[in-house]
């Protein structure tokens, strides 16, 4: 069984876009909140956050040409709200991700030194 670092891998590879990062980084947050106001009886607001929560994020996947990624497995529920913590976390802290070796970008900067 993969760890949660494959899995975060997986999810960051399938999550390049600005847009649907954006996306993602409002929806997952609606639909916990929706959540959390369903459970506490507050019907009309948190079906409203859950389902608009949800609408963001097709919408990202819509714009990013791909299918969610709990599409692969429910594990990718929990997932999401872990990615976008990572996401949230890298942005106020300033630190980014490194691009993969094979990335485009890195092979031009590489022959670029030689």
């Amino acid at each position: 069984m993969p760890g949660l670092a494959s899995y975060m891998e997986r999810y960051d590879h399938e999550h390049t876009s600005a847009w649907n990062k954006v996306l993602h980084g409002v929806g997952i947050p609606l639909i916990f909140t929706g959540i959390v106001l369903l459970l506490l009886t507050k019907w009309i607001l948190g079906a409203s956050l859950f389902v608009g929560g949800w609408i963001f994020l097709f919408l990202g996947h819509r714009i990013e040409g791909n299918h969610p990624a709990f599409f692969q497995g429910p594990i990718y529920l929990l997932v999401g709200p872990m990615w976008v913590a990572k996401e949230f976390w890298n942005f106020l802290s300033g630190t980014h991700a490194s691009p993969a070796p094979n990335a485009p970008e890195t092979k031009r900067n590489l022959s670029e030194l030689q």
